[in-house]
């Protein structure tokens, strides 16, 4: 089985994108098999991934994006678009192991259509969709908005963790307990749809530190982070393991430009990038302790079974 894991902060401009997208390509790197699922309308990380030549023909078609399985025009499987990074003009693919299921701007119609009374909600259908490919990962990241409305939700349901980008300023806090709110309701909301055999809810297993300015001393920034994360533990949402991630990504110019080339900071070449420890080894060090995270989100969730208790209530 996969690890789902959904990126999200109810602060916007915490540099998510930039987060999953890099932190997705270090995992393919690392060998392992990546699923990326952009669920925000903005669709930053399909434009990164395919670039606008590739991505723009998609607001012409009824197929191939993420909104297309909810009118039915596609399924989720149809939508995955493998070794996404493209390569040279011979073809070659520049990084193998990262899919995407790319989105675009007619996601928002997703949040005008909601839910309708007496009809499956629409995680339910992204649920199920989900099921038919989840095995040929091992990692499935979902790119969330900074909100718990529909498109959200589809990645909140299925998810196993929550990881919160974070920035060191007051509104990053405010964002990560709005956040902590609004996925306690969610998850009262959604109880009634959620059957024994699927996994316990998904609670907030840590904070990343993000787009880090040179010389900051974000120590007072962990401390109020981590001041609410135990006063949310016990409360359903966060994990009794919730902890901040020892690995922070700094403030890089080359992200930005990484974002023009198409591709993830990983594949820029070492020359543009400089000498020494860069932002690429903030990206790795960052999957590595995911990768790392496993065993101990494994005990957090199987304890929440065997007592017979929902981490959420």
């Amino acid at each position: 089985m996969p690890r789902k894991i959904s990126f999200i902060n109810y602060k916007g401009g915490v540099g998510k994108t930039s987060l999953i997208v890099n932190v997705g390509a270090a995992l393919a790197q690392a060998g392992k098999r990546v699923l990326l699922i952009d669920l925000d309308a903005q669709s930053n990380s399909s434009l990164w991934l395919m670039r606008f030549e590739r991505w723009n023909p998609l607001l012409k078609q009824d197929t191939g994006h993420l909104y297309t399985i909810f009118t039915g025009a596609n399924r989720l499987k149809d939508c995955v678009i493998r070794d996404v990074v493209a390569g040279n003009s011979e073809g070659k693919n520049a990084l193998h192991g990262l899919d995407l299921v790319p989105t675009t701007f007619s996601l928002v119609d997703l949040e005008e259509t909601g839910e309708t009374e007496g009809e499956a909600p629409p995680y339910m259908l992204f649920q199920q969709q989900l099921a038919e490919i989840e095995d040929d990962y091992d990692f499935i990241l979902f790119d969330c908005p900074p909100n718990v409305l529909t498109a959200s939700r589809c990645g909140l349901f299925c998810s196993h963790e929550i990881y919160v980008p974070v920035n060191p300023d007051i509104l990053s806090l405010i964002g990560f307990t709005l956040l902590a709110d609004k996925l306690k309701q969610f998850q009262q909301e959604s109880a009634c749809h959620r059957s024994s055999s699927m996994a316990p809810p998904v609670q907030i297993e840590g904070a990343i530190f993000n787009a880090i300015k040179a010389n900051l001393d974000v120590t007072s920034a962990k401390l109020r982070i981590q001041v609410r994360m135990n006063q949310l533990k016990g409360k359903g949402v966060v994990s009794n393991a919730v902890r901040i991630f020892k690995s922070q990504v700094r403030d890089a110019v080359i992200v930005p430009r990484s974002v023009t080339l198409g591709l993830p900071v990983c594949l820029i070449g070492a020359k543009e990038q400089g000498t020494g420890n860069t932002v690429q080894d903030d990206y790795r060090s960052v999957a590595l302790e995911i990768i790392d995270n496993e065993a101990s989100v494994k005990a957090s969730r199987e304890s929440c079974v065997a007592s017979g208790l929902s981490p959420t209530f």
